[in-house]
């Protein structure tokens, strides 16, 4: 409770107060006369104690939003005009565009554009100039087939070396082996699969192929939605769910030939890996968890369970997890991808983007997943360059103190200027202005499930149910204020970047918040492995994965995949394989499944 307000203004009326009792007891024996004046006093006295209270309360309110300097009309006042202008409007907005939750329906026309050029291109953005990868035999073993990238799959796929409908049957084996070790997949869509899978051979036999990802089996991110499957947004309140929008991301990658296997988990409303059913653990070492929301897209990936997948991110959820499984993934620029049927966080943040396990394989995707949603007002059609012809020796890199030092000495190997780099800005609550904007957002989303107390059946308690709440209380006031801090952050950070490109840690807290806040794209390189923290005494292959990020300008995405597969070009750290067969000692993965081919329709 708050007390302070209510005493100071008590100590104003004591005296009065005092006063009137012992007036009231003297004049009731000595002048009972004046019983009547002092029960009119005696009213008053009541009347004013009720509104020292109201006062009280109501500056202990907006105490919470840092405006308690009103004086007491003042105060009064506000509390008058809010119950008779303010909650009526709040209310019938609610009614009308908050009864839904997960901001699928009437987004805000606030759109958050990162374009740090002052001319916006008028042109279409052309599409990549993917590599061949002739020559490219399949492999005799199906361990060998599953861990092959996204470009030698579509070159068996093209060559008919091998069927969809393999690939299929592989892919989704493999992700009924390992989910019950790693808790990683919500729901096999296996019907939809083969039906895809048996169209993209059937293209093929006429003559008709789509491109690199043609037959190649994926999974989606769970808050994606995709016609008669469950949309769980890996929550018990959702797990229910059954969205009958496609997804424009899913249409994208439809319209390309890709093959959906599984929709993957997301952390329950898409914050960190705990979900409904578990919490999702890193294929490198199951003792560990995958961290982050994208932690079903991070883990497949890194299992091969499936060549790649479609994660998101607002703060952290393709970075985090992406560096914890090993794999290589990619934060695009803001509005590269639209985000129609899935289920948003904060409009000016939520970004997809691709797991794969080579940098060439997230630039094919990329190119297949990105440009104008027509009922996603923050995407565009953005120039980008193609990433596979680029002359990375006319670049100029820096790299930050906390830069893995072996993708620096490589890059330059390779004729690439590198510098030593520091970006600098002087706001200073980047992590707080991320939180307003996110946490704001994501109420106005969610504000039906936190008002009909939906948040107590929430997985982790000390998670959204807590920030939500804490979001209640921000003032519009307070918000536009960090929109304009915001603002600030972006032109400091657009002029300190003097390079065209930098490379540092891609999990520094400070430097996720920035670069969502941004717009930077940034992908996520696995660089090597230590040891595990007290190992069993009889050894273990499960190892802890170190990585770096590659950071580009808004719109430069090319920049930063370039460099990544010039780096992978000369190392092999991205091609380990997990050990999920050979855990440990105590550890033991449980009979696989019999996974069949339905006969052909």
């Amino acid at each position: 409770m708050c007390f302070r307000p209510f005493d100071t203004l008590m100590k104003a009326h004591q005296t009065w107060i005092l006063d009137s009792v012992l007036n009231y007891l003297l004049h009731r024996r000595y002048f009972p006369s004046y019983t009547t004046s002092i029960k009119q006093d005696s009213k008053n006295s009541s009347e004013c104690s009720k509104k020292v209270v109201e006062v009280s309360q109501i500056r202990c309110a907006l105490a919470l939003l840092d405006a308690d300097f009103f004086n007491d009309t003042k105060v009064l006042e506000i509390a008058k005009a809010a119950k008779e202008f303010n909650i009526p409007i709040v209310r019938a907005n609610r009614k009308l565009v908050a009864s839904v939750n997960g901001g699928l329906h009437n987004p805000s026309p606030l759109v958050f554009n990162p374009e740090w050029s002052k001319e916006q291109s008028q042109d279409k953005a052309g599409r990549f100039n993917h590599p061949l990868t002739l020559g490219t035999r399949r492999p005799k073993n199906e361990e060998d087939i599953a861990f092959m990238s996204v470009l030698e799959l579509g070159e068996l796929i093209k060559t008919k070396q091998i069927t969809s409908r393999e690939l299929t049957r592989i892919f989704l084996k493999r992700l009924k082996r390992y989910n019950p070790v790693l808790e990683a997949v919500i729901t096999y869509t296996e019907d939809l699969a083969y039906k895809q899978a048996q169209e993209a051979d059937k293209l093929l036999s006429k003559g008709v192929y789509l491109g690199p990802l043609h037959g190649i089996p994926y999974g989606l991110k769970d808050i994606i939605s995709v016609p008669h499957y469950n949309t769980t947004w890996g929550s018990q309140t959702f797990k229910n769910q059954v969205l009958n929008m496609e997804a424009w991301v899913y249409k994208r990658l439809k319209s390309a030939g890709a093959i959906l296997v599984a929709k993957l988990v997301t952390g329950s409303l898409a914050y960190d890996d705990i979900w409904f059913g578990g919490r999702t653990r890193n294929p490198w070492n199951i003792e560990e968890f995958s961290t982050g929301s994208s932690a079903g897209p991070a883990a497949c990936t890194s299992a091969g369970m499936v060549p790649f997948a479609i994660g998101s991110e607002t703060a952290g959820s393709i970075t985090f997890p992406a560096a914890r499984c090993g794999v290589t993934a990619l934060r695009p620029t803001f509005g590269t991808v639209g985000r129609t049927g899935v289920m948003s966080l904060s409009e000016s943040l939520d970004k997809l983007g691709p797991f794969c396990r080579y940098a060439a394989d997230c630039a094919v995707i990329l190119d297949a997943i990105r440009g104008k949603d027509p009922d996603d007002h923050s995407s565009r059609d953005i120039p980008f360059g193609d990433p596979f012809s680029v002359d990375i020796t006319k670049l100029t890199v820096g790299y930050l103190e906390d830069a893995d030092k072996e993708v620096v000495h490589v890059l330059e190997s390779k004729g690439v200027k590198l510098v030593p780099f520091k970006l600098n800005y002087s706001v200073n609550s980047v992590q707080g202005i991320l939180n307003f904007t996110m946490d704001v957002d994501m109420l106005a989303h969610f504000d039906e499930w936190q008002r009909s107390g939906k948040d107590d059946e929430y997985e982790a308690q000390d998670q959204w149910p807590l920030e939500l709440r804490r979001a209640r209380v921000v003032s519009a006031v307070d918000y536009v204020q960090a929109q304009r801090a915001r603002g600030k952050l972006i032109q400091e950070v657009k002029e300190s970047f003097t390079v065209d490109a930098f490379i540092g840690n891609a999990t520094d807290w400070e430097r996720v918040c920035m670069g969502n806040l941004v717009g930077l794209p940034v992908i996520v390189l696995p660089t090597g492995f230590t040891s595990i923290s007290n190992p069993p005494s009889n050894g273990t292959r499960r190892r802890t994965t170190v990585n770096t990020g590659i950071y580009a300008p808004p719109n430069h995405d090319h920049i930063a995949l370039a460099l990544a597969m010039a780096y992978q070009s000369v190392t092999s750290h991205h091609k380990q394989r997990p050990p999920i067969d050979d855990l440990g000692p105590n550890d033991t993965i449980p009979n696989p499944p019999t996974v069949t081919i339905p006969p052909r329709r």
